[in-house]
């Protein structure tokens, strides 16, 4: 996966957005009064306030499923984000801050030069992410000692969960990807053990009673080389042509699986 360090690469391009909005904006007006300063404070405090209307909305339209978990709404790394409505607050206070004292066109240009880098950004990372990832060729082993290629499953959408038995992460979400693998049939699920033995994973699958299928061991995390991952856990969601579709490093709440099963189908 494209990241810088620990860090998703759209939330570095989203700081760096911000960061050109701020920049621009302040250069468009004058550095008597503290006039820079009121500007800057206001093009930050719009991006903020997008930010918190973004969550919140999301988090309502999906309230069912964050109810299962509310502790998960507050869990930001968690993704989920109503884009929508993170501009139109941010554009509504920007417009609202601006009505006197601090000038409107510098605002609303440094806020749009932001956007621009976003949207461009965003979509660079889709596109380049799509075409460097496909659906790994590395050939796994199940419970039983069988050989398992995951080409086998090119042809349905399918969601490869990478995790370990020692992850407090890994574990926390199995229940949720269970029940996802019993909800979406049409939908291939994946839990590719990195690292671990056949014994420790039956261990963990027996104490914690997960009826789960497709647990397969990749005993050298080929996996994990072969898409770049850097963390545990990350799930991968591959479409039918076998091209990666969206990534998720850290825990998996109900609500953003949910999402992301929806946007597959």
């Amino acid at each position: 996966m494209i990241s810088a360090g620990p860090f998703p690469m759209m939330a570095v391009i989203a700081l760096l957005a911000a960061a050109v909005a701020w920049v621009f904006a302040r250069a468009l007006v004058p550095a008597a009064d503290g006039l820079r300063s009121r500007t800057g404070a206001v093009v930050l405090d719009a991006f903020l306030l997008g930010l918190l209307a973004a969550r919140l909305v999301h988090v309502a339209i999906h309230a069912r499923d964050y109810l299962a978990q509310p502790l998960s709404i507050i869990r930001l790394g968690d993704g989920g984000w109503s884009i929508w409505a993170g501009v139109v607050a941010a554009a509504a206070y920007a417009l609202w801050k601006t009505r006197s004292v601090v000038p409107r066109k510098p605002v609303l240009l440094g806020m749009a030069a932001g956007a621009a880098l976003w949207a461009v950004g965003g979509i660079s990372l889709f596109a380049l992410q799509r075409s460097t990832i496909p659906l790994p060729e590395a050939v796994l082993v199940d419970l039983q000692g069988q050989q398992a290629p995951l080409a086998a499953f090119k042809g349905k959408p399918t969601v490869i969960n990478l995790w370990a038995t020692w992850c407090g992460p890994c574990r926390r979400e199995m229940p949720v990807l269970a029940a996802a693998q019993q909800a979406y049939p049409q939908v291939s699920f994946v839990f590719a053990n990195q690292g671990e033995t056949v014994e420790e994973v039956n261990a963990f699958l027996q104490s914690t009673r997960l009826q789960l299928d497709n647990v397969l061991l990749d005993a050298g995390s080929g996996v994990m080389q072969q898409t770049g991952a850097r963390a545990l856990p990350t799930t991968l969601f591959f479409g039918a042509d076998g091209r990666l579709r969206n990534v998720h490093m850290g825990e998996l709440s109900r609500a953003t699986l949910e999402a992301r099963l929806r946007e597959m189908q």
